[in-house]
């Protein structure tokens, strides 16, 4: 975790240089400075089809620019088992040497020297393959540099350098790909908490009217085929409101159909912010929450209200029952866990395991700490979830 933090440091000081520069580059006109911001500019644009990882597309976009910052005849890159990637610039058939060396240095984690590759016309050149080391995945693959005559001690520093730079890069792929990787699985942990409850007693429901109303129970059993089908979709962690709403509807059609008049629902949602992209399955969890404690305990039924505003820069959505509510006191000393549980006052019957907690994380991780649940309540005043999500927030889409 500190390397990944120092890198990420590392490139935030990149990019804070360069906007500097930005901001001044009418005055940068010694050399040192028209230096200093050509391999700042030739970094930046290594870093980007690195930040993918490390594949043979990532490689040839990634070469040029790593050549130029190492001054090299000629750059490649390989995968951690030898296999050359990309090759930029000539002498191009020494890429057979450089696989072999680059299997060594993955080997022995070090950097492997060989002088005079080939004979011949190549005899007065040496390729240099530097492994590049990721702490948390081994080597990641190798960096390979040809250049005219022995290399000295500031060529293999400047060499290890941008190695240590693409290594970098390549760590931050990884935490991105990671991140990826554990959105996924919380997508998954989240349907697999879809109340078992709420499934029998859904079938429950439609068997009921199979008899007395066939069209109602095909209705119903359309709208749980479809409620299902957008909830175990195999589509990204993402989707937008209008499509979250529309599962919503189909949810709370099956309890209406079991509780009838006992259940009430209240909609007000803004046209304009049907198209703004939210965590896959962020409302169901709070809707199916409000329906357990907006009835639990209450001889009359309840209410549920679910409103989305537009908030300038910013989509606002609540859900908000009026049923039991519970202790802010569980809020502050573990708060949503406590409601995901069941251990607050609705708890007490059928587990409101739906993740709550789930859900707050996945806000955070997408759009930052700003963006988590609000949960107000107190017992007996029923229970109000909001969520604020940001109407456009680059890289997330559904």
């Amino acid at each position: 975790m500190t390397t990944a933090l120092a890198v990420v440091a590392a490139a935030a000081l990149i990019a804070g240089a360069l906007l500097i520069w930005s901001r001044t580059r009418r005055v940068v006109t010694t050399p040192a400075e028209r230096a200093v911001h050509s391999a700042l500019h030739t970094a930046s644009l290594a870093a980007v089809p690195l930040r993918r990882g490390l594949t043979e597309e990532s490689a040839r976009e990634a070469a040029p620019h790593l050549r130029a910052l190492t001054g090299a005849e000629a750059l490649a890159l390989a995968d951690a088992d030898g296999t050359v990637l990309a090759w930029d610039g000539p002498h191009a058939e020494l890429a057979e040497y450089f696989g072999e060396a680059a299997e060594r240095a993955v080997a022995g984690q070090r950097p492997v020297l060989v002088a005079g590759p080939g004979r011949g016309e190549h005899a007065g050149r040496t390729l240099i393959a530097q492994p590049l080391l990721i702490e948390s995945n081994g080597v990641a693959g190798v960096l390979g540099v040809v250049n005219t005559g022995q290399p000295g001690p500031g060529r293999l520093g400047a060499v290890a350098e941008v190695a240590r730079y693409a290594c970098g890069q390549l760590e931050l792929a990884e935490l991105d790909a990671s991140r990826a990787r554990l959105d996924r699985a919380e997508v998954r942990a989240l349907r697999a908490q879809i109340s078992p409850h709420f499934i029998y007693n859904a079938l429950n429901t439609i068997a009921s009217f199979v008899r007395t109303d066939p069209a109602r129970a095909r209705e119903l059993i359309l709208e749980f085929a479809d409620f299902t089908r957008y909830s175990f979709r195999a589509a990204g962690e993402f989707t937008v409101l209008s499509d979250e709403l529309r599962n919503i509807e189909r949810y709370l059609a099956l309890e209406r159909a079991r509780f009838g008049d006992a259940l009430q629902v209240r909609l007000r949602i803004a046209p304009e912010v049907l198209g703004v992209v939210l965590p896959f399955l962020a409302l169901q969890p709070l809707v199916e929450n409000a329906v357990r404690h907006g009835l639990a305990g209450a001889a009359h039924g309840g209410t549920v209200s679910i409103v989305a505003t537009d908030a300038g820069t910013d989509c606002v959505i609540s859900v908000e029952d009026d049923g039991v509510g519970m202790d802010p006191d569980l809020l502050r000393s573990g708060a949503l866990d406590a409601v995901d549980t069941g251990t607050g006052p609705a708890g007490s019957g059928e587990a409101a395991h739906v993740g709550l907690a789930n859900v707050d994380d996945r806000l955070r991780a997408a759009f930052g700490d700003d963006y988590g649940l609000v949960v107000e309540t107190a017992p007996g005043a029923g229970t109000k979830v909001s969520l604020r999500v940001p109407k456009f927030r680059a890289g997330i889409r559904p």
